[in-house]
């Protein structure tokens, strides 16, 4: 049976389910809100307990880290995701996720070729990219004089 493009993008638009975009977007605001509220939660709670700001906010980052690679492994993270869709791709837990998930997924094929190897490949992209940005922005802002 052929079709051409616009016959094709008609069926699938009679077949697919309406996703209900409303919905969707208040579980994934709520779910990412709650997200960063249990971040500046962390922040007050190592600032609270003596540590200077910078420590506060590094502290803050590796546990929530910690807490995304951590619910990943447990598979908590991806119930959310099903939930909550992009609510959970706030950018350090989402983060966490997309290293553990692949080296979860690989596992079976060894420690080296799979889990230590596949690890990185969808973190991998992004760690590269904002290293190669930050240098870039490093060299303007010496050529500038900043």
């Amino acid at each position: 049976m052929k079709m051409t493009n616009k016959e094709y993008s008609e069926y699938i638009k009679k077949k697919a389910d309406k996703s209900p975009m409303w919905p969707n977007i208040l579980k994934a605001f709520v779910v990412g809100g709650l997200i960063c509220c249990l971040g500046q939660g962390l922040l007050q709670l190592y600032e609270g307990a003596g540590l200077p700001q910078e420590d506060a906010a590094a502290a803050t980052s590796i546990s929530l880290v910690f807490l995304g690679a951590f619910l990943t492994g447990l598979g908590v993270y991806d119930d959310m995701a099903r939930f909550a869709g992009a609510g959970t791709l706030v950018p350090i837990t989402g983060f966490a996720n997309s290293v553990v998930s692949q080296a979860l997924e690989f596992r079976s094929e060894g420690i080296i070729t799979g889990l230590c190897a596949k690890m990185f490949i969808v973190a991998g992209p992004v760690i590269v990219s904002g290293i190669t940005a930050s240098v870039v922005y490093g060299l303007l802002l010496v050529l500038l004089g900043y």
